[in-house]
């Protein structure tokens, strides 16, 4: 927060003012554009945002699918498109601490990790009991799996600040 003082009528009572610098989110015209330039522009990061807020919020109740991936994208393209989401994003019980932990440090909470890991560990179960035919596939998507699960738990899991 920045707070700054005006003087007020001919310099007799200032007034103070409180301004939330808080996440640098493009500002919006009066014209309600967002600052990101020409208006299809910002009608494609909307599109994004919400297409990946859905998919985020699916990927919660299908094993196999990163939500949190999804939420944090769906926050990115918010802030070019849409300040109103990305405020409605931050303030969320459970999309906000994910979003405000990894925009401070890049953190993935141990519980998000587990999650995570659990979820891929069922949808690989079942891949390779449904298809059994299918190693190579299967085997594929395993690998790609084992290299985001390792990505994700090279993450730290505190913000610095905790």
């Amino acid at each position: 927060m920045t707070t700054t003082t005006s003087p007020g009528l001919n310099g007799l009572s200032p007034s103070t003012a409180t301004v939330s610098t808080r996440d640098k989110e493009p500002a919006a015209r009066a014209d309600g554009e967002a600052a990101t330039g020409h208006p299809a522009a910002r009608w494609l990061w909307i599109a994004l945002a919400y297409v990946s807020l859905g998919l985020g919020i699916l990927a919660i109740f299908l094993p196999g699918i990163p939500s949190t991936e999804f939420i944090l994208l769906a926050a990115w393209a918010a802030g070019k498109g849409s300040p109103r989401l990305r405020a409605w994003m931050l303030e969320h019980r459970l999309f906000g601490p994910v979003i405000h932990n990894w925009q401070h440090g890049r953190v993935v909470s141990r519980r998000a990790k587990l999650a995570a890991s659990v979820s891929m560990s069922i949808a690989l179960a079942i891949m390779v009991w449904t298809m059994p035919d299918q190693r190579v596939l299967v085997g594929i998507l395993a690998f790609g799996m084992a290299g985001g699960a390792a990505w994700m738990w090279s993450r730290p899991e505190r913000t610095p600040d905790a």
